[in-house]
């Protein structure tokens, strides 16, 4: 494993996970400073190092003097604007994602969370064409099927595994296995668009927690063998367990709806076309819209990962709020008529024994071929009374690029950073989530899929700073094993 830079997660504080996307609105603003999404301020790194003795009163110059940093008048001012910021962070209290990380402790080097990592194009070998748009009738063919998978739910915070259920004996239950039916049904109108209509049960077991593979600890410290390492739970295969007594876990209909971008493989993402965006108003403080955004990754046409971000928008859509993070990897294995499911397998390892992808296999230069939708968007709102769906604007392009490996991975001893700087969540399976604002406030919510043949898919979905959606990307990735400087 190369060394790379990382952040573990051991002994840590954590609160609420948050994303500052810019100041809520109040009477000391300027009326110049503009609504929507905005980078957050960076937080200066608080290190034991800064416990430093003040400097001499005597070495201050002229009171008032606006270039010298002790004067007593900037002192007030300071003070005064910390008290301003306090009251401001007692009304975010949940808002606020705040880590603290201990140098020396090293878990084997397995990689949590990073920052972003930087993409940078190297060379443009296809410029941007039209694309055909997809038919609904051929994504809705792709779609429908019996699927059975596998689950688990991560923090936002650390990407640790978190608890989905609760066993017969009150204890904390890790991993599901699922099973999905999905067909499509006669719209309840009447129209000629057909509805996708999903229903999946699953079955919940684990009570041990993930698996670290790379060190020498366990998440149930009782399953040690005499040489001191943690052995793996077994778990139950598929094969064992009844899904048509399970319980039901989501039943859900899908249309052609303006905020579902879809493509003829089955690949998807789906969220609001619009986040509404406002001035705060401290009277409707109860209000925080949330909203599902589900993508989903389709490998070979027999396999499909999704992950649904779950985020809470407070303050008028100023400041976010991640709330969950669910991933499901899915096999199709048989049309969606067959009643008898009990005879169907499938080969897919929970997630909780499975490795962690990390920042060094996805360094490097890769190829990649991107489809982007565009929704169009009229002066007023979004033409989306046409019965074929919401219009987008289809075009590809290929490109080689270099990604980097992020720079802000590793933090020091009682070092507290803001969370926005902690980034991608580096979940197992090869499997990545992040959500992010870049420098000119465009939300980016993405999911990234590596597999050890050197291929990414990357889904991401991007809103600008009104709180519309921008743009939609699908990217096929694949690695170049050469040198670090790519022949003429």
């Amino acid at each position: 494993m190369q060394s790379s830079p990382c952040l573990h997660f051991h002994e840590t504080l954590i609160i609420k996970p948050h994303l500052r996307l810019h100041p809520a609105a109040s009477s000391s603003q300027k009326l110049s400073v503009p609504s929507g999404f905005r980078r957050p301020e960076s937080k200066a790194l608080v290190t034991k190092c800064q416990n430093k003795p003040r400097q001499p009163q005597q070495k201050a110059r002229a009171k008032g003097d606006k270039d010298n940093p002790w004067s007593i008048d900037n002192e007030m001012a300071k003070a005064a604007a910390a008290r301003e910021r306090e009251r401001a962070k007692q009304k975010r209290r949940r808002a606020k994602r705040m880590l603290r990380a201990k140098r020396g402790r090293n878990d084997g080097g397995t990689i949590l969370v990073t920052g972003g990592m930087l993409m940078e194009v190297e060379t443009i070998l296809q410029t941007q064409e039209p694309v055909i748009r997809p038919i609904w009738n051929t994504f809705a063919s792709s779609v429908s099927g019996i699927w059975k998978g596998i689950g688990a739910a991560f923090s936002p915070n650390t990407a640790e595994m978190e608890p989905i259920d609760i066993g017969s004996k009150n204890e904390n239950l890790y991993d599901c296995y699922t099973l999905s039916r999905i067909e499509a049904v006669p719209s309840a109108s009447g129209g000629q668009a057909t509805l996708i209509q999903r229903k999946t049960n699953w079955v919940t077991l684990n009570p041990h927690g993930e698996l670290r593979h790379n060190s020498g600890n366990s998440i149930d410290s009782k399953e040690v063998h005499k040489s001191g390492k943690a052995s793996p739970a077994v778990l139950p295969g598929s094969e064992s367990l009844n899904f048509e007594t399970s319980d039901l876990m989501e039943e859900d209909i899908m249309g052609n709806e303006p905020g579902l971008v879809f493509f003829e493989d089955g690949s998807y993402s789906r969220g609001p076309i619009d986040i509404q965006i406002a001035e705060f108003d401290e009277s409707n403080y109860y209000l925080s819209p949330t909203f599902k955004f589900e993508q989903c990754l389709v490998k070979g046409c027999h396999k499909r990962l999704r992950i649904a971000h779950t985020i809470e928008f407070n303050s008028g859509g100023s400041d976010i709020q991640i709330m969950r993070v669910a991933v499901y990897e899915e096999q199709w294995v048989s049309p969606a008529n067959i009643q008898n499911t009990s005879d169907l397998e499938f080969d897919l390892t929970p997630f909780s024994q499975r490795k962690r992808t990390q920042p060094s296999e996805l360094s490097g230069y890769w190829k990649v071929f991107e489809v982007s939708a565009t929704p169009v968007f009229s002066d007023d709102e979004m033409v989306a009374e046409d019965t074929t769906g919401t219009p987008y604007v289809y075009l590809c392009n290929e490109t080689l690029k270099k990604r980097r490996s992020p720079e802000n991975a590793y933090f020091g001893e009682e070092e507290i950073i803001d969370m926005q700087d902690a980034t991608v969540l580096w979940l197992p399976g090869g499997v990545t989530a992040y959500v992010d604002v870049n420098k000119d406030g465009i939300l980016c919510i993405g999911v990234g899929w590596y597999s050890d043949e050197g291929i990414n898919l990357v889904m991401e979905r991007d809103y600008g700073t009104d709180g519309k959606l921008k743009e939609v990307r699908s990217k096929s990735e694949v690695k170049r094993r050469w040198p670090e400087t790519p022949p003429v």
